[in-house]
């Protein structure tokens, strides 16, 4: 896994990225389209017109990094949207690295009451 910092923000940049980009390049789109400064420190995910490759830069204030995942099988879920970006938090791109819908996660199990007291408390 990444190793996110807690000071840092991700972003998702909306629409597809040509994937033959660097991490220069992509750093430049990230300054440009999503004016934001790629060496703050933040997460900058894009994805390739197939959905099944992903890539995120990152400058972690010793170096630039670049990582990418393929999918094997599936794609990876993006936003509709052509342009823009999109914030997300450290679970929500746990979620969309391993292919999960990261959009509206599902709770499996709620509390019908609360506390543990027993049905019959008289006192």
């Amino acid at each position: 896994m990444i190793p996110v910092p807690s000071n840092a923000r991700i972003w998702l940049a909306a629409g597809v990225t040509d994937m033959r980009r660097g991490f220069n390049t992509l750093a430049a789109q990230a300054e440009k389209t999503l004016e934001q400064d790629p060496y703050s420190g933040h997460l900058f995910v894009f994805r390739g017109r197939r959905g099944d490759l992903l890539k995120i830069i990152w400058w972690d204030q010793q170096g630039a990094c670049l990582f990418s995942k393929r999918l094997e099988k599936g794609r990876f879920v993006w936003p509709a949207a052509k342009d823009g970006k999109i914030s997300l938090s450290a679970s929500q791109l746990t979620m969309l690295l391993e292919g999960i819908d990261w959009r509206m996660p599902k709770k499996t199990w709620r509390p019908l009451t609360t506390g543990n007291l027993p049905a019959n408390t008289a006192s």
